[in-house]
């Protein structure tokens, strides 16, 4: 059991606000933290000291590194040319030991390529995942994988996920017994490609509380608990996700601006219309993990506020606590022993 304070290291120039969302929100945490955590914020020291000026507790470092990976930056060319970034320092100290979970609102593609090649995988992971939180109508989020890790999966992987996603909102969500669905064109065994079909069989049988096919259409309306696909479609499916939050704020400000009625009907109905969107904000989740790699990974969009940044650390502390990667690894290893199905 993890009984020491958790060491976190924090990406400080990952996000387009960065350090100041990064700072803002790694101080957030510690109140909400207290000793529970020690933070280390990687980045340009001369950018990040000055936002720390007054603070005294012992609980923050910083460790320099000059360089910055940005948005548009090839995840390959990280190991090779940039070892002096940020992200490369950062993972590099989770990998040596100095520090037990990883939190960046940089670069998604290069923390998943360079804590993949940096830190390994967990024994029995046959590819890490990124996971992604939708809103449902029943008021808990769908965990949707894989939202982009892999955008060619075979049916292995899918099952793997299946695996990894149980085990994370079992216990991370509170979940018990969590469904998983496996995303299709439709619902019937024999739908789908080959793929997809294959999986079927290998989630069928690998110990997860698996209930069939799932469509689109089931994704928000909460009838499982986790999603399974490859991270082509999760992805296309993620970003539409997205882009609805803010379609409909455009739409009630368009009724608003068609007169003074419509502006005082929408003024009555804001703090109904205010909640009802609040569970479509990533920032209320944080960010997603990157659950496979050998130590925990959170990654944040790159606009994330304070609070989201915040979120994503107490996740991190969360999921050291917890303990979600070697449960990970007894999952994979009870999934992969033969039963009378598949002997």
């Amino acid at each position: 059991m993890h009984t020491r304070p958790v060491r976190v290291v924090l990406d400080a120039m990952g996000g387009d606000h960065a350090p100041a969302h990064e700072v803002q929100g790694a101080l957030t945490a510690l109140q909400e933290l207290g000793t529970d955590v020690e933070l280390i914020l990687v980045g340009r020291e001369s950018d990040i000291s000055p936002l720390l000026a007054g603070f005294t507790k012992h609980s923050i470092r910083i460790i320099h590194a000059s360089d910055v990976v940005g948005m548009g930056d090839e995840p390959s060319s990280i190991l090779k040319n940039r070892r002096d970034s940020s992200l490369y320092v950062g993972l590099e100290l989770m990998r040596s030991g100095q520090a037990d979970a990883f939190v960046s609102t940089g670069n998604t593609g290069g923390v998943m390529a360079t804590a993949t090649m940096l830190c390994g995988r967990i024994p029995g992971v046959s590819r890490p995942t990124i996971g992604s939180f939708l809103p449902t109508k029943t008021g808990r989020p769908t965990l949707l994988l894989d939202v982009g890790a892999n955008v060619d999966s075979k049916p292995k992987f899918l099952s793997d996920y299946a695996v990894m996603g149980s085990v994370y909102a079992r216990l991370m969500l509170g979940i018990p017994s969590p469904t998983v669905g496996l995303l299709n064109v439709g619902e019937e065994e024999g739908k789908g490609t080959e793929v997809v079909r294959e999986a079927y069989t290998l989630i069928r049988n690998n110990g997860v509380n698996f209930v069939g096919n799932v469509e689109g259409r089931d994704i928000l309306s909460g009838s499982v608990d986790i999603v399974v696909c490859d991270g082509f479609e999760g992805n296309i499916v993620l970003k539409f996700a997205e882009s609805v939050l803010g379609f409909l704020k455009s739409r009630f400000k368009a009724y608003a601006d068609r007169g003074i009625v419509q502006k005082m009907i929408i003024g009555v109905f804001r703090p109904v219309l205010k909640s009802a969107l609040r569970d479509m904000d990533y920032q209320e989740y944080g960010g997603v993990p990157l659950l496979g790699i050998n130590g925990v990974a959170i990654i944040g969009h790159g606009s994330s506020s304070p609070l989201a940044i915040a979120n994503m650390i107490q996740r991190a502390v969360e999921m050291v606590r917890k303990d979600v990667n070697g449960t990970i690894q007894k999952a994979l290893a009870s999934s992969s022993e033969p039963t009378k199905e598949n002997v």
